[in-house]
């Protein structure tokens, strides 16, 4: 019998071990994702959408190298946010009051936000692949990258609405996440919403650079990424005691 206790404890402690590895990966890439944004030399002050086609084409040819470094760990890296989205997943179908609906869109939401991240990040590397081209290729090439990069922000909105709908939803005598992070995930969607707007305006806060859709928008966003952490690692810590792995 005790050997049937022991086996039947492993998955349950794989599964926190799983679970505690892939949110550890969170600082670790979230470190290297900062050190590639303050690279980009384009972020500090962000590039202005009213820049003439000569003024983007200078801007490539001057800063091509940094460009470079900072969109390729972009790419490399952005991906390894997926386990920590994974790891809300897992939670999110631990709840017991809804269906696994809420999880498996928010699993789809996260995907296609990681893909338009890969696909910003390709076109800033593509202007900065042959810096003396025609400038008005570069300043498409410039305008796709950041429109790209900050206006659909649909999926990560998505994400935020759905993990608040999820926790409003789990009604339990036990609910996963405490009630006010639904709160905070709503408070974050509509925080980011606004970027949106940076696909039509040229100049003001919803312009790509504006402090809306630029400032809001990614404050917002790694603010959420964690506070999300310590959530997530409370909530990893009370189910591990439920499950009897650890005291």
């Amino acid at each position: 019998m005790q050997i049937l206790a022991e086996a039947e404890d492993l998955p349950k402690t794989a599964n926190i071990q799983t679970q505690l590895i892939s949110l550890w990966t969170a600082p670790v890439v979230g470190f290297v994702l900062l050190i590639a944004f303050v690279a980009f030399p384009g972020f500090f002050p962000p590039m202005s959408p009213t820049m003439t086609a000569d003024q983007v084409a200078q801007f490539y040819r001057d800063h091509t190298a940094m460009v470079r470094f900072s969109m390729i760990t972009f790419n490399l890296v952005g991906i390894m946010l997926m386990p920590f989205f994974m790891v809300i997943v897992v939670q999110m179908k631990r709840m017991s009051t809804q269906s696994h609906v809420f999880a498996y869109s928010y699993l789809t939401a996260a995907v296609s936000g990681a893909t338009l991240f890969a696909l910003a990040d390709i076109f800033f590397l593509v202007a900065a692949f042959r810096p003396d081209r025609n400038p008005e290729l570069t300043q498409l090439l410039n305008d796709m990258a950041w429109i790209t990069f900050i206006a659909p922000v649909g999926m990560v909105v998505a994400q935020c609405l759905l993990l608040g709908l999820a926790i409003y939803f789990d009604n339990g005598p036990r609910p996963v996440f405490p009630r006010w992070v639904g709160h905070y995930a709503v408070a974050t969607a509509i925080a980011m919403t606004p970027a949106a707007g940076a696909a039509v305006f040229k100049t003001g806060p919803l312009a790509w650079d504006g402090a809306a859709s630029f400032w809001l928008r990614n404050i917002a966003f790694g603010a959420f990424i964690i506070v999300m952490f310590f959530v997530l690692r409370s909530t990893l810590h009370r189910q591990a005691v439920e499950e009897g792995v650890t005291e």
